[in-house]
């Protein structure tokens, strides 16, 4: 038996692929737009953090 053939029994897995689409589609949005409205100096920062590591 093929996977398909189990996912037409579950009742309401069409919503299970919408709704994990849009939760995807939500957070790719939520981080282009935060990429582009953060400072260029604080992501310059977060790039440095692994190698201003002072425990070493």
């Amino acid at each position: 038996m093929k996977f398909i053939n189990y996912l037409e029994k579950i009742g309401g897995v069409d919503i299970l692929g919408l709704t994990s689409f849009g939760i995807f589609f939500i957070f790719f949005i939520v981080m282009l737009t935060w990429v582009f409205k953060t400072d260029k100096r604080k992501i310059e920062e977060i790039s440095r953090i692994p190698l201003d590591n002072p425990e070493q």
